[in-house]
């Protein structure tokens, strides 16, 4: 809970740090240039990307797999977009690195293989319990 309000709060005031202290180093019309332009690539390459998730997640369709990468990368793509879109160069880091796909299967697989170890956790605790049903025993009367 708190970790995300100080992400909320924090965030945009580093990204406006950040923005202000590359403003003074390289100009402040230079740095608006450089926002808008990662924002127009960043998406024009998000939308390549999606094209090929799409491709791929068409080819696992048919022969019969599931496309979890391809619905996983769907999504990391749309938060990459998502990212570039907002100002400041902390949110354009991470846009482009999700668009990487190198780094994007890195990143899914560490999180799918987390997933499954906290899963594997919570499964450690069996219950053994009796099904008791009513109608049988109210037809044995």
């Amino acid at each position: 809970m708190y970790t995300l309000l100080l992400v909320i709060i924090g965030w945009p005031i580093l990204e406006v740090l950040i923005m202000i202290e590359i403003g003074q180093k390289i100009g402040v019309f230079n740095t608006i240039l450089i926002i808008f332009f990662t924002a127009i690539v960043g998406i024009y390459y998000a939308k390549i990307e999606g094209i090929n998730t799409i491709r791929s997640g068409m080819t696992n369709l048919y022969k019969n797999k599931i496309p979890f990468y391809e619905m996983f990368s769907g999504a990391s793509i749309a938060i990459a977009a998502i990212l570039l879109i907002f100002p400041g160069f902390i949110s354009d880091t991470i846009g482009f690195l999700l668009l990487v796909p190198f780094i994007r299967k890195t990143i899914i697989n560490f999180w799918l293989k987390n997933r499954y170890q906290k899963n594997m956790k919570n499964d450690e605790e069996v219950m053994e319990a009796e099904i008791i049903d009513k109608k049988k025993d109210k037809d044995e009367l």
